[in-house]
């Protein structure tokens, strides 16, 4: 080059904007690699790959599993609730002293649900004419009847008695036989019961004495007296004693709660292990993605000591001859 050249000069000025963009674009260029450097898939991304759209969606299928888990664990919370409360009314009025009917139920609509298994007491005349059967009913496994028998008080009302259960006859959709009720007057001591629901799909048997369920608005249809159509009662007592064994009685309901809290604790504990999995799978990538980086190699050198260090077990052992010989 000479020593008069002047870079000022036009062929000067191109050639230094030749240059400039030259270097313009090394920049860009290491711009972009640096940007490349940190795509969560390469190498030392640290945890900046939580952030991509695959974990987001990650954490959103775990956080939709945890409220499926805790909608299914307060189900069961709520039936174990209800299984505490029933025992706790078993518990105040399986045993209670006999409250009179008339005072227990005033209307013959009259119903509380505190008042299951609540003892009453009536005096009436059984109308056997209008006894009716329930179908379906079963007992220690095998079909059978209860024995649906309307008390008539002395004004004219009826209160239902369910007496207790027959089995299935041998020849016939029907018992055999079906033990008398007391004549007379009789004093029943009976525990109460909510009519039970209509069966949906269910109709009873057309000129028969039988029904599908106590359902006392259909019972009232096949019994001349009105009724108390809110209750029912489970034999306890009747005086005089029939003179033949009565149908077969009620064993005392159960105070188990049941499965119902361990099974709330199993579904939270579901909701937390989703979790725990996700951390788990969240390490495991962290560790793949910077495997390079001289922190974590160190890291997992003192994890692979760690487990060194461990005693083998007898399947380690195992494995290791199995490996061995091949």
């Amino acid at each position: 080059m000479s020593s008069d050249f002047d870079p000022t000069s036009r062929y000067g000025r191109r050639h230094a904007e030749r240059i400039r963009r030259a270097a313009e674009q090394e920049r860009r260029t290491a711009t972009q690699d640096a940007h490349a450097e940190r795509d969560p898939d390469e190498p030392f991304v640290g945890w900046r790959f939580v952030g991509s759209r695959r974990w987001v969606g990650y954490f959103a299928i775990a956080v939709a599993f945890a409220i499926v888990c805790a909608l299914f664990g307060m189900w069961q919370w709520d039936r174990r609730n209800e299984a505490v409360r029933e025992n706790d009314q078993i518990a105040a009025n399986y045993d209670h002293a006999p409250v009179p009917l008339d005072q227990a139920l005033p209307r013959s609509s009259s119903w509380n649900d505190d008042q299951t298994w609540l003892r009453v007491t009536v005096t009436g005349r059984y109308d056997t004419d209008d006894q009716l059967l329930v179908r379906n009913r079963v007992h220690n496994g095998q079909p059978g009847f209860e024995v649906l028998t309307p008390l008539v008080t002395a004004d004219g009302r009826a209160f239902v008695v369910d007496r207790g259960w027959v089995p299935t006859g041998n020849r016939q959709d029907a018992p055999d036989s079906v033990p008398a009720a007391p004549r007379g007057e009789v004093t029943v001591v009976a525990r109460l019961q909510q009519s039970e629901p209509r069966i949906p799909g269910r109709t009873d048997p057309a000129h028969t004495d039988q029904v599908q369920s106590v359902t006392l608005t259909d019972v009232a249809k096949k019994v001349d007296a009105p009724i108390w159509t809110g209750a029912y009662g489970q034999l306890a007592s009747e005086t005089p004693a029939p003179t033949e064994a009565r149908p077969l009685g009620w064993d005392r309901p159960s105070a188990d709660t049941g499965l119902h809290l361990s099974y709330f604790i199993q579904w939270f504990m579901f909701a937390a292990g989703g979790f725990g999995f996700l951390a788990y799978l969240m390490v495991q990538e962290y560790r793949n993605l910077n495997q390079d980086d001289p922190e974590e190699r160190e890291r997992a050198l003192e994890r692979q000591r760690r487990k060194d260090a461990k005693p083998k077990s007898d399947a380690d052992i195992e494995d290791e001859l199995i490996e061995s010989r091949r």
